[in-house]
């Protein structure tokens, strides 16, 4: 009797997480958000050079491929880089309402979060200061919208859904050993930036929540040697993708592994 009673309170508990899992799934997928204004200059060389590494840890985004994003890249002020919160976010951006220093007929561009655009309280500085939304572009997306001598100009901005190629990339850095784990997680489509991630290995035990670290790294004081690990995404729109046993138990630390991303 005691054997059954566990086998069925142990099959409504696996009910109850995969219906909490199905709940997730079933959310609206992420929408373009209002259309708001704000301002925008550039940085970096014409090549993307000053700009390839930035503050949310991709790394050399053209070269290693990280999002698929090249240099359609934005550092952000304070007030939206959220102190790495916003990593990863896409953006839709267009030059607004100054004939002279916009590019006639230029259409809008996508560009994802990467950096931090620091504020400035000096005599020649200030565009990034509190409570002001700004956008720091790449020089190549910047001149996309508008002239180069122009150097700032009013835009039009809103959150749009991030569209990736592949699943979510789970990296295990080199910094991490067995008692540590530091985990990058890039190439999120939907909302794009990432609210939460959760960590299980295969030994029974629940799901436990890492920390950000910074950017879009991740860490937990564990040990997950040997084990498969599971990871459960939440990004800023309520939305949860759960990679069950993305990495092998023979997993090794420098490793890439693709789990579930969002639609």
């Amino acid at each position: 009797m005691t054997s059954w009673r566990s086998s069925a309170m142990l099959s409504l508990l696996l009910l109850l997480v995969i219906g909490l899992t199905d709940v997730d799934a079933k959310r609206p997928p992420f929408r373009a958000g209002p259309w708001k204004s704000a301002h925008a200059t550039f940085y970096g060389g014409a090549d993307g050079s000053g700009t390839l590494q930035g503050a949310c840890g991709y790394g050399d985004l053209q070269n290693e491929g990280y999002g698929g994003f090249g240099l359609q890249t934005v550092a952000l002020s304070s007030v939206l880089f959220n102190n790495g919160a916003a990593c990863g976010a896409c953006y839709e951006i267009k030059c607004d309402n100054a004939p002279q220093w916009c590019n006639l007929g230029a259409s809008s561009i996508t560009v994802t979060a990467n950096n931090y655009c620091p504020s400035n309280y000096g005599p020649e500085g200030g565009w990034c200061n509190p409570p002001r939304e700004h956008f720091d572009l790449s020089q190549s997306a910047f001149l996309q919208i508008a002239k180069y001598k122009a150097g700032i100009v009013p835009v039009q901005y809103r959150r749009v859904p991030c569209k990736r190629t592949g699943g979510i990339r789970f990296t295990i850095s080199l910094k991490s050993n067995p008692w540590f784990i530091l985990v990058q997680v890039w190439n999120v489509g939907g909302a794009g930036d990432v609210s939460r991630v959760m960590i299980k290995g295969s030994d029974g035990k629940p799901f436990k929540e890492m920390s950000r670290n910074w950017g879009q790294f991740w860490d937990i004081h564990e040990n997950f040697v040997g084990q498969s690990i599971t990871f459960r995404v939440k990004a800023s729109d309520d939305r949860s993708s759960t990679s069950w046993h993305v990495v092998p138990r023979n997993w090794q630390f420098g490793q890439t592994f693709q789990g579930k991303n969002f639609r």
